[in-house]
């Protein structure tokens, strides 16, 4: 039998390493007789969408239709839930820095669309708009008109709509990864269900206090997938060093974080939204235990592996061990 020092070791060796706690109570004897000790023990959850051979969301399977894997090692389930019409709940942030202004017509007629086509009796959305500092445009509505008034005072005058993040001094224009960071910190992280960003953006950044890898990283901490929705400006037609870099941006903040990447001068505004409400309606969580507790900072990469013949499944690549 462990003596009390033993125990208050084992105790101090059980570390986090994922997106979420559970709480398991062990018995251990003494001379009161038995008495429950609380160990925390890490679970990781992650969210994916699947698709056919066909490209038409799946919305069928069970925890026996997959396997989810840690760094080539096969991982136990332990919870597995289908999300069908749940409630959203959305962050939309738009870039209103100087890059943009070409664009603020059609983020005016997209966020249009997106209220319209998307946003259902249950769903709730914040609206935020950044450019060196973010501002919080409107907090959490149900009210897609309301959404709208907000952002058309807001294309006025931004300066008394509430910040995000610290009152910083920011002598250049654009602050894209602290749009992520911030909006998943303050206001996605304190929210359950299923939570998305929708980003409206050329992927260019010049004045974030933050990287891109910590955006990523906070994002997938939370399980919250990222729309990104590009919107660049060329020069003569041809994307610019910069647009490509941007391009390349929004690319993989999508893909690292589960979600995906939209030109929005290819695309049709109706088709994308409907198509990212489709998804987030029609998707699915999974949790497990991991087989390496060691909180070590590494990164572990997941990959979730349908059993179905032609089923494809887009989900995070991984979470950091912190």
């Amino acid at each position: 039998m462990l003596d009390r020092h033993d125990r208050r070791a084992a105790l101090r060796s059980t570390l986090l390493a994922g997106a979420g706690i559970a709480v398991l109570a062990l018995a251990v004897t003494n001379g009161r007789g038995q008495e429950p000790i609380r160990v925390k023990v890490n679970l990781v959850s992650v969210a994916f969408v699947a698709r056919d051979a066909r490209g038409a969301l799946v919305d069928n399977l069970t925890q026996d239709d997959v396997d989810v894997v840690e760094d080539a090692i096969p991982q136990k389930i332990a919870f597995f839930s289908r999300s069908a019409d749940v409630p959203l709940t959305l962050g939309v942030v738009v870039d209103a820095s100087g890059s943009q202004d070409h664009f603020s017509k059609q983020h005016k007629n997209d966020l249009e669309v997106f209220f319209k086509d998307v946003l259902g009796p249950k769903d709730r959305v914040f609206l935020v708009g950044f450019g060196n500092h973010i501002r919080l445009v409107s907090d959490f509505s149900g009210a897609g008109s309301d959404l709208l008034d907000e952002w058309k005072a807001y294309q006025k005058s931004s300066k008394h709509f509430p910040l995000l993040g610290p009152d910083d001094d920011r002598d250049l224009g654009t602050a894209f990864y602290d749009s992520i960071y911030y909006s998943v910190t303050e206001k996605l992280a304190r929210e359950n269900g299923r939570r998305a960003i929708l980003l409206f953006s050329d992927g260019e950044d010049n004045s974030s206090s933050h990287d891109m890898m910590t955006a990523i990283e906070t994002a997938q901490s939370e399980n919250v997938v990222v729309y990104a929705i590009r919107y660049t400006d060329k020069e003569h037609g041809k994307l610019t060093p910069r647009n490509k870099y941007g391009t390349s941006v929004m690319d993989r903040v999508a893909r690292e974080t589960g979600g995906a990447h939209i030109d929005a001068e290819t695309t049709n505004a109706h088709v994308y939204f409907r198509q990212i409400a489709e998804e987030l309606r029609t998707s699915y969580e999974l949790g497990y235990y991991p087989t390496d507790p060691l909180k070590d900072d590494s990164f572990r990469k997941i990959v979730i592996k349908p059993k179905r013949e032609g089923v494809k499944v887009r989900a995070k690549t991984g979470y950091f061990a912190r």
